[in-house]
């Protein structure tokens, strides 16, 4: 079997690198560009950005993100984008609108340029969009392509946004190295399509070691809105190394669990990244870790703000018949968990989450 790495193109990232997106949309086309945008970002940078591209010389349409990336809106910008001029495909936003400007591109069979809000997720520079129906349900996954030709983080923009989000996408990045660990030593198939190799090991690593050292400074410069060397350093942590990590490394239990949460309507409050890294944790729990491997994360939990308990979760008093639901469904088939060095059951499963609730207590 093939190792295979995934990445975006070209990653640009630092303070008012939005400011330079009409230079990166003309280097991939002269015939304009046609943006889906958030309607936060189109009311704070909407119109400096028809100015900036109008100077460079570039056409610019905006279509303002109806809320779900579901095939309706997919549909409805395709539809749109036949009436304008557009040789590219721009995504400013938050996780759904930047997945729905990579599904248009593909569809479309134009070039993408990513351009995330937040740095909550590793979804960014994936070749991978997630689809919902109109009312917000998971339908389907739509495996693109390629990577987006260019991701482009402003950190001036990402020190603005909600500080929960910058500590949620920790989360998500955190179980990056524990997931790929595990689907290296099990030589599973990978979101790439090919076994892990000693690259996307080796990134998935790094990802780790730079939350321990600058997850909490990134956190102190994010409260004060402002971008410090240890925020630049999470940002790409979070949205580079992540999603090269989890998608040439591989995903296993943590995320499967998860899923396996999103089945309780209890901890529909939480975000991702906060759900994946208790899954972590329990991940942790299923391979027997050893204890300062598992206090080494706790500890970093708990400095950040990241939840180490079902309570935190909003999982307080759930259910021993609840959480053998959630087991249950981590262990569906065709779920990561199956990506582990060894079989796992919903039996399991459930045990691991009481104990890591225990030890988060």
């Amino acid at each position: 079997m093939d190792r295979i790495i995934y990445s975006p193109m070209k990653y640009v990232q630092g303070p008012g690198a939005l400011t330079r997106l009409p230079q990166y949309a003309a280097g991939l086309s002269q015939s304009g560009a046609y943006a889906v945008m958030g309607p936060h970002m189109v009311k704070h940078h909407g119109a400096g950005l028809e100015e900036a591209f109008k100077k460079e010389g570039v056409s610019l349409a905006i279509h303002t993100f109806g809320g779900e990336c579901s095939q309706t809106e997919i549909n409805r910008i395709l539809a749109d984008l036949k009436a304008k001029k557009a040789g590219v495909i721009i995504g400013i936003g938050g996780g759904k609108t930047l997945d729905t400007a990579k599904a248009v591109a593909h569809h479309a069979g134009l070039p993408v340029i990513i351009a995330p809000s937040i740095a909550s997720t590793d979804a960014p520079c994936s070749a991978l969009s997630v689809i919902y129906t109109d009312e917000g349900v998971f339908e389907s996954y739509l495996i693109l392509k390629h990577n987006p030709n260019v991701v482009l983080v402003d950190t001036d923009i990402i020190a603005s946004s909600p500080v929960r989000m910058l500590v949620a996408g920790m989360g998500d990045a955190l179980a990056t190295y524990y997931e790929a660990r595990a689907c290296f030593a099990s030589g599973k198939i990978t979101t790439a399509g090919g076994t892990s190799s000693i690259t996307a090991l080796a990134i998935a690593k790094a990802c780790r070691d730079s939350l321990f050292k600058d997850g909490l400074r990134a956190k102190l410069a994010a409260e004060a809105k402002t971008v410090s060397t240890a925020l630049e350093n999470i940002v790409e942590t979070n949205t580079y190394m992540s999603g090269v990590g989890f998608e040439s490394g591989g995903l296993a239990a943590a995320h499967a669990i998860h899923n396996g949460l999103t089945v309780l309507p209890g901890g529909h409050g939480a975000m991702h990244g906060e759900k994946v890294v208790f899954g972590l944790l329990t991940q942790l729990v299923l391979e027997n870790a050893p204890e300062e491997e598992i206090n080494q994360v706790l500890h970093f939990c708990r400095q950040v703000g990241l939840p180490t308990t079902l309570e935190m979760l909003g999982l307080k008093d759930v259910s021993d018949e609840d959480l053998k639901k959630a087991a249950q469904a981590s262990c569906a088939e065709g779920e990561t968990i199956h990506n582990m060095p060894f079989a796992v059951s919903p039996q399991a499963v459930f045990s691991a989450l009481k104990v890591a609730d225990a030890l988060g207590h």
